[in-house]
């Protein structure tokens, strides 16, 4: 069974950065999952997470959401069975609970439709 668990999130500054990390267990094909990053604001239901970032399973094809387009940047690290979001020029807007999940379909990871998630780590930013 595929799990996988986040970190890296906390209490920041806006203009501020920080590295999210998802590492993934239970199975030893994580070179063959697509992976991507979610998150979902307060008040939000679980169905109106946000597509953050996604990256295909060999790391060269990557998808962003409008709003963090040239802050953010996700990349994956198969000898590691990790996955990272890197965010930069943080903004109050990007506050949430950001949360890792895991497909071996691309079009299902971005569709939010995939079984696998995390437990999600929170993100605040700070004006």
């Amino acid at each position: 069974q595929v799990q996988v668990e986040e970190s890296g999130g906390g209490l920041v500054q806006a203009g501020d950065s920080v590295m999210l990390s998802c590492v993934v267990s239970g199975r030893r094909t994580f070179d063959k999952y697509a992976m991507g990053w979610f998150r979902q604001v307060p008040g939000k239901e679980r169905e109106e997470r946000e597509c953050v970032a996604t990256i295909n399973y060999s790391g060269d094809t990557t998808y962003y959401t409008d709003s963090v387009k040239g802050r953010f940047t996700i990349s994956r690290d198969n000898a590691k069975n990790t996955v990272y979001l890197q965010m930069n020029n943080l903004k109050p807007e990007d506050t949430a609970v950001y949360y890792c999940t895991a497909d071996r379909d691309v079009s299902t990871v971005v569709t939010g439709a995939a079984i696998i998630w995390g437990q999600g780590t929170q993100v605040t930013v700070s004006s």
